[in-house]
């Protein structure tokens, strides 16, 4: 997702009917907290402050909801009891008093239940905007901290291609991604997936 609008810290949402808190917010603030635009689904909080989503553009949207649907199709075929969710709450375990992000796809193998945070993500998804470069970066850094992930994929939106990065044997990560171009396979070890790059871009308008 686009992250474009910060709150400053100490300051009222110029819609919200209920004041920040004087300090970084925590997520169980966040989450009582009414930003007053009736758009609640669309902020995350990042360090304490809450940030407002902006829309996703054409490409970005069609190719995170053919993503979604391509993953969704390969997990009931093989009759998988994990899920695809779209635009899921996580929580990174460094800071995570005061972080409740969230990326464009989340996929988990745990049961469906009633909390905002996706519990146990294998894979999360992003997809990188010419605008969002420096929220992505920040985001997948973050994600690097949760204990259960294995797979973190950035698809661009500009052009037909991918970063992947796999979670090590010894559990660390490695220092750079692995380079997906249009003729490589994009592959998911956390579920058993591999098709061709080119499948997540299909009437993105970028053949």
């Amino acid at each position: 997702m686009l992250v474009r609008q910060a709150w400053p810290r100490y300051h009222y949402a110029m819609t919200a009917v209920r004041k920040l808190p004087p300090r970084p917010m925590t997520v169980a603030e966040f989450l009582a907290w009414d930003p007053g635009d009736g758009q609640s689904d669309r902020w995350i909080l990042r360090d304490g402050v809450p940030e407002m989503m902006s829309p996703a553009g054409q490409q970005h949207g069609t190719i995170q909801a053919r993503v979604a649907q391509l993953l969704m199709n390969h997990l009931e075929r093989r009759g998988s009891p994990c899920r695809v969710v779209s635009a899921p709450g996580v929580i990174p375990k460094q800071r995570s008093a005061i972080n409740m992000l969230s990326p464009d796809l989340g996929i988990t193998c745990e049961p469906a239940g009633g909390s905002h945070e996706l519990r146990k993500p294998v894979a999360l998804l992003e997809i990188l905007s010419p605008s969002n470069h420096a929220e992505t970066r920040a985001n997948v850094r973050a994600f690097t901290t949760i204990p259960s992930l294995i797979e973190i994929v950035v698809l661009h939106s500009s052009r037909i291609a991918a970063e992947m990065l796999r979670r090590l044997p010894d559990d660390t990560w490695p220092k750079q991604p692995e380079l997906l171009g249009p003729d490589d396979a994009l592959r998911l070890d956390s579920i058993g997936y591999e098709a061709p790059l080119r499948d997540a871009y299909r009437n993105a308008g970028l053949d």
